[in-house]
């Protein structure tokens, strides 16, 4: 048997044994709650707006060509210059449209004299018809020759005027206002007007290209439209007018253009080519910063979406189901929200389904709560947190 002094030890021991396991058993002190930064949404409305990528074009482009045959003298503008509506651009040889003209001046007096002739000689048997002096035959053969010389000296009027205007033709003039372009015939070279007979067209001298206004040619897709026509039918989108949607170009430097441009053409098809929607914007350009042929991105205003909650850009997340939010209930727990956006306004999301009036969305803190576990709500404070990183970034 064992002593009482050797038990006394064994039994401490025990003892210490005990009180070791039991606070194992209780493992160790929760984690509070993390704190986050959230912001109370509220619906409301929001331009509807769409991101594109659109083609600039001239307003007007006209081809300058050649309207008479003949060789081509002089160019009297400056290539790239800006020219104005009946400026002159070209010079062809009129010496042979200057000779018709006075042949065809010389036919009209040939034919008005001639007229003149027939003229006094009916108007003399008109007058002696009455007695008998001349036969009823002989009266119809003078009234049929100054009907004749008549109509000779209307048509020789018409030779004179197509002659004026062939040698007005000589003088090529500028069709419309705008910047002129290359000269695509050297002087000395012989051009043409183009005839039916032989299918050969006008020779093309230059260009002419209105740019200020500019057009602003874009696409949407056909899914896109009915989408955007679906909901205006369930009231969550009204559509602007054609003449009031407006569209703001970015230029390729990721700068804004100051002139905003109104939607003024919409395709009434589908282009097979593509499936979409051709869509036409007409833009200011007074200073001639924008110039044909350029891709611009633009972002267009189509309408008002009702109904929608802004959210800050931090608090939306993304993953291979698609966009989402944690909102805090009132239990104090969070919950993941799947959501759809609508563009950016600003720097916030705009929401279009998966949020209700009230709810609390994590915007910071976001990345320290899980789906359905607690969290601590406080009001978020964009400004203070950029102030606090301030001096923090300073030391």
């Amino acid at each position: 048997m064992k002593s009482p002094s050797l038990r006394t030890p064994a039994l401490c021991l025990g003892l210490l044994a005990l009180t070791a396991c039991g606070k194992k058993e209780q493992g160790p002190p929760q984690m509070p709650p993390p704190q986050v930064g959230v912001v109370t949404v509220q619906p409301r409305s929001e331009p509807l707006t769409k991101d594109l990528v659109g083609r600039l074009s001239a307003f007007r482009s006209a081809d300058v060509r050649a309207r008479v045959s003949g060789v081509l003298l002089k160019r009297t503008y400056v290539e790239g210059s800006d020219v104005k509506k009946g400026q002159l651009l070209f010079e062809i040889d009129a010496a042979p449209y200057q000779a018709a003209l006075d042949s065809s001046i010389a036919n009209l007096a040939s034919a008005k004299a001639t007229y003149t002739n027939a003229h006094v000689v009916a108007e003399r048997d008109r007058s002696l018809i009455p007695q008998g002096y001349v036969s009823r035959a002989q009266l119809d053969s003078d009234e049929a020759a100054e009907r004749t010389a008549a109509a000779a000296v209307k048509q020789a009027q018409a030779n004179v005027e197509t002659a004026r205007i062939n040698l007005g033709y000589t003088k090529v003039v500028s069709p419309i206002d705008g910047r002129s372009g290359q000269q695509q015939v050297t002087e000395g070279a012989i051009v043409g007007n183009g005839t039916a007979d032989t299918g050969a067209s006008a020779t093309l001298l230059t260009t002419v290209d209105q740019i200020d206004p500019l057009y602003v040619n874009f696409t949407m897709s056909v899914a896109d439209m009915e989408q955007l026509r679906q909901a205006q039918t369930g009231g969550g989108v009204t559509l602007a007018q054609p003449n009031q949607a407006t569209v703001q170009v970015t230029m390729p430097d990721g700068s804004t253009y100051a002139e905003p441009g109104t939607l003024d053409f919409t395709a009434a098809t589908v282009d097979p080519s593509t499936g979409a929607m051709n869509l036409r914007a007409q833009i200011p350009n007074p200073k001639h910063s924008l110039l044909p042929g350029m891709y611009v991105t633009l972002k267009a205003k189509l309408g008002e979406q009702h109904k929608v909650f802004l959210v800050p850009q931090p608090a939306v997340l993304r993953d291979t189901v698609g966009a989402y939010v944690f909102v805090v209930g009132s239990d104090g727990n969070v919950k993941r929200h799947d959501v759809a956006t609508g563009g950016m306004s600003g720097s916030n999301w705009v929401v279009t389904s998966g949020l209700a009036a009230g709810d609390q969305v994590v915007v910071s803190g976001v990345q320290n709560v899980r789906d359905g576990a607690p969290a601590k709500a406080s009001p978020w404070q964009p400004q203070a947190a950029a102030g606090a990183a301030a001096p923090a970034a300073g030391k």
